[in-house]
């Protein structure tokens, strides 16, 4: 199914956000294993709970990204008004 530009452009900007997110997670996942190292392993889980959160979201805008690919997520046109 080819995709409308609306639409490729939805699909990007969900992909590109998804990419986003995945980079920060590990980056807090870094920061994490220091904050362990250093014996902060209370904020340590903390920040891992946070990357969870954030790769369930990254999941989440994978999948809304696949719907848009599969034309279950339409983005109409907008026109000036």
């Amino acid at each position: 199914m080819t995709l409308t530009k609306p639409n490729q452009d939805l699909r990007r900007d969900l992909q590109g956000l998804a990419s986003d997110l995945k980079w920060s997670a590990v980056e807090l996942m870094r920061i994490a294993v220091r904050l362990s190292e250093a014996g902060n392993e209370h904020d340590a889980q903390a920040v891992i709970r946070i990357c969870q959160v954030m790769q369930a979201g990254e999941d989440k805008l994978v999948g809304y990204g696949d719907e848009v690919k599969a034309g279950g997520i339409v983005r109409a046109e907008l026109k000036p008004l």
